[in-house]
């Protein structure tokens, strides 16, 4: 008897350090949880995947598709200066993408954002309302390449979890 896969989830690490905006056709998309930034997350529901070379090549095309929609509806809630954009995944192995808006007078500037400051904790009601502009600026309709079975919606349009 073959033993059915293990469903997806999202690491413990990633979960505590973020907010979930919604699902998009391959990735969950995340807010991080520090307001020093405005910083996205998007994590490919692929099992085992650590590297973007460990997606197909349907679900590469389909992540670089996502990585410029939140891209840009970051950059245009932010209009922020540059945009930090990497998979880098040393100390939580899941395959992740962060997208950070950045401008001279942030915290870190021109530095990695990484342990320059302490994380500064959204508010409630400042997350919720980021996480309401988010999805706005994002819309329901991202173009998809992908559209696995038991996952998204079955038009491959993006839902949001609340």
């Amino acid at each position: 008897m073959i033993a059915s896969p293990t469903a997806w989830s999202l690491h413990p690490q990633l979960e505590h350090d973020t907010a979930a905006v919604g699902d998009l056709p391959l990735s969950r998309l995340l807010l991080s949880n520090d307001a020093n930034y405005p910083w996205l997350l998007l994590v490919p529901r692929r099992l085992a995947a650590s590297d973007i070379i460990d997606l197909d090549e349907k679900d590469q095309v389909q992540l670089m598709i996502e990585i410029a929609f939140a891209s840009r509806a970051l950059k245009d809630l932010t209009a922020c200066h540059k945009l930090n954009v990497a998979a880098i995944g040393n100390m939580v192995p899941q395959l992740h993408v962060h997208i950070v808006a950045r401008r001279p007078d942030d915290p870190a500037w021109p530095k990695p954002v990484w342990g320059a400051v302490p994380a500064r904790p959204y508010g409630a009601a400042e997350r919720e309302r980021y996480i309401a502009a988010l999805r706005g600026k994002i819309e329901l309709a991202i173009p998809t390449l992908t559209s696995p079975a038991g996952e998204g919606r079955q038009d491959g349009t993006a839902r949001y979890c609340g």
